[in-house]
């Protein structure tokens, strides 16, 4: 049995030295799992933030969006309120310029009327003179008007 001692205390040494390899072994992967756990954990907090982040800028847009759309429409509407007002004031515009056009017609037809007229009516009325003559006889003036046309003739 001596034998069947010797190989029983080297069963053990041996087992002995599984076991604290077993332990060793277990201690480091308790500690790669927990070094794992901590890394997961970490992963999740940044993933959360990650996902936050990415709801808020999804938000953030959606805002921005509707600012655009928002801008849009009123942009629209001032461009059909000037379009409204350039309209207005070309009508404006047109009837200004047909009243001056006219005015000046109106203008140029009397300065011209005015320049004719009066050259005319001297060339179609002769001029009338006075001619005073004083007799001898009763000292009485006599005012004679005559005609210029008359002694045209004669000169």
């Amino acid at each position: 049995m001596a034998f069947g001692l010797g190989k029983l205390a080297v069963l053990e040494s041996k087992l002995s030295i599984y076991e604290d390899l077993s332990k060793e072994m277990l201690d480091k992967l308790e500690k790669a799992v927990g070094t794992i756990s901590e890394n997961s954990n970490k992963i999740a907090i940044i993933l959360e933030r990650h996902e936050n982040r990415l709801d808020e800028s999804e938000r953030t847009d959606a805002l921005i969006l509707k600012m655009m759309e928002e801008m849009k429409e009123t942009h629209k509407d001032d461009r059909e309120v000037i379009h409204e007002r350039i309209t207005t004031l070309t009508k404006k515009v047109d009837q200004n310029a047909k009243f001056v056009v006219g005015a000046g017609a109106v203008l140029a037809t009397m300065v011209t009327v005015l320049q004719v007229i009066p050259p005319l009516i001297n060339s179609l009325t002769p001029a009338v003179q006075s001619v005073s003559m004083v007799s001898t006889d009763t000292h009485e003036w006599t005012t004679l008007t005559t005609n210029t046309s008359d002694f045209s003739a004669l000169g």
